[in-house]
């Protein structure tokens, strides 16, 4: 039979079963309702003559899309990969398909992107590009779309919300350069409209005060985003200043990369005469030379949680919003040391 011509009564035929039973056989959301034998044979009929579901057509009735949007700052970070695929196999298993937009930080097109994938009726969004007061974040409160931050929380926990416990993570990286014995510790932090920028910020003051080191003028560089670039200008900055340090805490591993730069440009060594440590464990980062110290985390587990809380709510999930932290753990590599 040609494939174009294919029905799903002809399926239900095949199998022997009704219409009725044959679509919820072959709906992931109502496979359930039939026994598993009743699911084998309409899934066996549909694959033997070739039936593709109109999905327009059941989006239609049932006002459901299956998709959904993911904003992503930068495609380009290495970080993200690994969380969108954790986001979009838990998706996929439940029968979705996640439409991914690269924003590159800009508002305007954030805007656009956001505003395109509604036009395109999607289920739910997760955006990972949330600044702490963005007005898009409630217009889409106001739309009543489904919406899960991904590696971000809002200013005030009113979004569902997935991230690594930057806190913890910061004060094991504080707590490791401490115990090499560095007292002179310097910040890159990262952009402070973000909640990863200004928890590690503020964490990484709470750890310094607590270890009873104090964090002079002149220590702390603040990055207008999280990219190579910002982190060779702070560092630049971060070297120039009086006093010197012995060690950086960068806000990420990309603003870490930044500061290997900078330490060749001005013919420092790390760790010999620097050590760097930084925060994500992307990808590729053992592979620089020194391999980087940094703060490491289960990215795919960020996307599969984030996946999970948005499956909840377009199931008509209520109730106050749920907040993940994953927690983080050191890895120790070549680019931290004892101060010389």
């Amino acid at each position: 039979m040609p494939e174009s011509a294919v029905t799903l009564k002809d399926v239900a035929a095949r199998a022997g079963v009704h219409p009725a039973t044959a679509s919820r056989a072959l709906n992931l959301e109502t496979r359930l309702l039939v026994s598993d034998q009743t699911a084998s044979r309409v899934l066996a009929a549909a694959a033997e003559l070739g039936y593709q579901p109109n999905t327009v057509a059941r989006s239609l009735r049932t006002r459901r899309s299956h998709t959904v949007g993911v904003l992503i700052p930068d495609l380009n970070n290495p970080l993200f990969p690994p969380i969108v695929r954790g986001l979009a196999d838990r998706l996929e298993s439940h029968g979705y398909v996640a439409l991914i937009g690269n924003t590159d930080g800009d508002d305007v097109r954030e805007r656009r992107v956001f505003e395109q994938m509604r036009a395109r009726h999607v289920d739910g969004y997760v955006l990972a590009t949330a600044h702490l007061h963005d007005p898009l974040l409630a217009e889409a409160a106001q739309s009543g779309v489904p919406v899960v931050l991904m590696n971000r929380i809002a200013a005030d926990d009113s979004f569902p919300s997935v991230t690594v416990d930057n806190e913890a993570g910061v004060r094991l990286a504080v707590g490791h350069l401490v115990s090499l014995g560095h007292r002179d510790i310097a910040c890159i932090a990262g952009p402070q409209d973000v909640s990863t920028g200004l928890v590690r910020y503020r964490s990484f003051r709470s750890a310094m005060t607590d270890s009873g080191l104090e964090v002079p003028d002149g220590r702390v560089a603040f990055a207008r985003a999280f990219s190579i670039a910002e982190g060779y200008r702070c560092a630049r900055e971060v070297l120039a200043a009086q006093g010197g340090c012995t060690a950086i805490a960068a806000g990420n591993d990309m603003l870490a990369v930044g500061c290997y730069r900078a330490l060749d440009e001005a013919g420092l060594r790390c760790p010999a005469d620097i050590s760097v440590v930084g925060f994500n464990d992307m990808p590729f980062i053992d592979l620089l030379r020194p391999p980087l110290t940094t703060v490491a985390f289960s990215h795919f587990e960020v996307g599969a949680h984030a996946a999970d809380l948005l499956i909840e709510r377009m199931n008509g999930g209520q109730g106050a919003p749920t907040v993940i932290y994953v927690s983080p753990r050191l890895i120790v590599r070549g680019s931290t040391g004892r101060p010389s």
